[in-house]
């Protein structure tokens, strides 16, 4: 017998012919935007149709990006819709969903990288009055802009290994030159 761990097995849910989206852990009928924060949550999701069978889960991670961009929460620049409609018609198609996997790949890497360190680098304004507020707004702000990027990619997708050292050498190099600077201002 397999034992699955609730988080890395995907949350069925299954439409039904009235289009009604059914979750099968809880029992209860669910809305995109449900589904969205159980994306959000870290939890990945697979939408089956109940009747045909199909799998539907790209149909509905897409309407939902479309549902957020049309409301004006905007995170794809015009010139990458572009881009990417461009890369259905032509031969592009084979590259760009791996190149997509390893850029994601590397920006929740570096965000997690960069996560790790901010609580273990020394800062010498650590004694002002209100540091500690606004580490912790910079947190929140770094988790909110990448918090949908907690969930896993499919295999193949991961980046090359040999990038990931220079790219954590690079931060830290970043953070030090910034450390440097505040410390001057600190004078």
């Amino acid at each position: 017998m397999l034992v699955t761990d609730e988080t890395t097995t995907p949350l069925l849910i299954k439409r039904y012919a009235s289009r009604r989206l059914y979750n099968t852990e809880t029992s209860d009928y669910v809305t995109l935007d449900d589904i969205a924060r159980f994306i959000r949550d870290g939890r990945d999701v697979q939408i089956v149709d109940l009747k045909s069978g199909d799998d539907l889960t790209r149909q509905y991670l897409l309407q939902i990006i479309a549902e957020h961009e049309s409301k004006g929460e905007s995170m794809l620049p015009i010139h990458v819709l572009n881009d990417l409609v461009r890369g259905y018609t032509n031969q592009a198609q084979s590259v760009v969903p791996q190149f997509l996997a390893m850029s994601f790949d590397m920006l929740r890497d570096s965000q997690s990288k960069m996560m790790e360190n901010l609580g273990t680098i020394p800062m010498p304004m650590a004694g002002m009055p209100g540091f500690d507020a606004m580490q912790k707004q910079q947190k929140a702000f770094l988790k909110a802009m990448t918090g949908g990027m907690s969930g896993k990619w499919p295999a193949g997708g991961a980046g090359a290994e040999g990038g990931k050292t220079e790219d954590l050498d690079e931060i830290k190099k970043q953070l030090a030159e910034l450390q440097a600077k505040l410390s001057r201002l600190g004078d």
